[in-house]
């Protein structure tokens, strides 16, 4: 299984570096300037790493790790940094940060210690396997995984847990709202339109043909999963 890897770096030259590198090396890898996005990304997607820049634009780095601290958001980090005394290597470390590398960086080095962070946070991680079955669907929900039949599909982060949802509270007409505050976390930037664009999506990929009608539209009301 591919590691998914963000890194968040204001420097499109490193960025895109680092894009190259990783990629090339097996891992599924997303870039952003800024942390505007980094909030959605996690929701979708099952990322296992994050290298953060510390000097960004929008919010110092360090910061923005303490905050996805505070929110039980316990991915591991690698901070890539220009701030290289060692006041800012302790802060980087006492916020959040499982490593720290300073800038001018070396590329090997770089590939050699994100294998240590991830062979550290896998160790440290209880696989507990659990699966859900609805039909001919499991899911996986330690490794993200959905399968129908024989075959895995492609479902997002945010996907799993819709279906997740759907799964243990089926025969049940699920509103909009519910979704929501059981799913989104920004729930103040969330609106019934997301919900219904998400659930398009997701039964687009588990019912491509529209032949199975697993998720029913209850007009105006929400979701049933029959």
């Amino acid at each position: 299984m591919q590691e998914n890897i963000l890194i968040v770096d204001d420097d499109s030259d490193i960025l895109e570096l680092l894009e190259y590198n990783l990629s090339n090396a097996g891992y599924d890898v997303i870039g952003c300037l800024n942390t505007k996005n980094v909030r959605r990304v996690l929701q979708e997607e099952d990322i296992d790493l994050i290298i953060m820049d510390r000097n960004l634009p929008d919010i110092e780095g360090s910061t923005y790790i303490e905050m996805l601290r505070s929110k039980n958001i316990n991915i591991p980090v690698i901070f890539l940094s220009a701030k290289d005394n060692q006041e800012d290597i302790n802060e980087g470390f006492l916020k959040g940060g499982d490593d720290y590398i300073t800038k001018p960086f070396n590329i090997d080095e770089l590939q050699l210690r994100i294998k240590a962070v991830l062979k550290r946070y896998k160790i440290n991680t209880k696989e507990t396997q659990k699966e859900l079955v609805y039909k001919d669907i499991k899911l996986d929900l330690n490794l993200h995984k959905a399968r129908i039949g024989e075959y895995e599909i492609n479902l997002t982060k945010l996907e799993i847990t819709l279906m997740h949802i759907l799964i243990i509270n089926k025969g049940k007409v699920l509103d909009r709202d519910f979704l929501i505050n059981n799913i989104w976390k920004d729930k103040k930037t969330m609106n019934k339109k997301t919900v219904t664009v998400a659930m398009k999506r997701l039964k687009e990929k588990i019912d491509p043909f529209k032949n199975k009608n697993y998720i029913k539209t209850i007009r105006g009301v929400g979701y049933l999963l029959n």
